[in-house]
Order: C-alpha cells, then structure tokens, then sequence
C-alpha cells in the first residue's frame, strides 16, 4: 500500500515544478527577447530575466527552509507553453504579428506561474510555512505585475501594427 503523502509532499513536489518551470523560462527569456522588433518589448523581457533570476534565488531560499537542496521536477506544461512560444517566433519571423504572438506566449507562461505561485503561497499559508509564503506572495505580486505590463504594451503598441 502507498505511503499516506500530506498536503506538504504536494507543496514541496509543486516547489520543484515551480523551480524547473522558472529555470526553463529563464533559459526562454533571451531568445524572445532577441526575437522581439519593438524596443519596448525586448526592454520588457530582459527586464523580466533580471526578475526572474530573483524569483530562482526565492524559491533556493524554500527549499532550504526544507533542509532540501533545489532540484527540478520535469514539467510538461511549461515545456508546452514554452514551445509554443519557440514555433511563434519560427512561424511569425520579421513579421508585424510576431510581438502580439510574443506576448501572447509570455502571458500564458505568466498566468501558469500566477496559478502555481497562488496555489503554492496559500498551501504555505496553512502549513505554517511564513517566510515561504511571504518569499511565494512576492513573486507573486511580481508575476502579476508583468502580466499587467504585457497587457499595456499589447494595448497601447504591438496589438494594432499587428493588424498590419
């Protein structure tokens, strides 16, 4: 018979996920930061790199509230969103939709990683687990917030040449 697993196994495998998904969109960032034609837009993603980096170093700083060394679950999801992202880029080169295309790929990294980040602060929430909550609520509220600046830009730049 299985080992009971309690609801602080399903965070810690969650954690691991969480650490391969943002070491992978950390080696994603500088290619679609390359990709990008508006200069607002690589600003935006190495920018976001720079960010992401801090948000790797959090997540090292949980898993030693765990005694743990930092090790990655592999994550199918995020290997999806980020192909996904790879064929844009191959199908949409030096064409006028390839920012919207861009963007539409880093928001849905972006909204995988609200959902994930959410779900994990609120389990650290009733695990006791305080400083991993507020390290998790931090990356959070960053995550959020480039969501909203991807919005923006798409809004204000890259959705209407788009259109050609």
């Amino acid at each position: 018979m299985a080992e009971e697993k309690t609801l602080q196994d399903l965070f810690y495998e969650q954690l691991k996920d969480t650490y391969y998904a943002e070491n992978k969109i950390l080696k994603a960032l500088p290619k679609m930061a390359e990709a990008a034609r508006s200069p607002e837009l690589k600003a935006a993603f190495e920018e976001h790199r720079t960010e992401t980096e801090g948000q790797v170093e959090r997540l090292k700083q949980i898993f030693q509230l765990f005694d743990a060394k930092p090790e990655g679950k592999e994550c199918p999801a995020i290997d999806g969103i980020i192909e996904e992202g790879e064929e844009i880029i191959s199908d949409f080169e030096g064409m006028p939709a390839l920012d919207a295309g861009l963007i539409a790929a880093a928001q849905a990294v972006e909204h995988y990683e609200i959902a994930r980040y959410g779900t994990l602060a609120r389990w650290a929430e009733l695990l006791d687990l305080d400083d991993a909550a507020a390290l998790l609520q931090e990356t959070l509220d960053e995550e959020s917030a480039t969501d909203e600046k991807l919005t923006t830009l798409a809004d204000d730049l890259v959705n209407q040449e788009a259109l050609g």
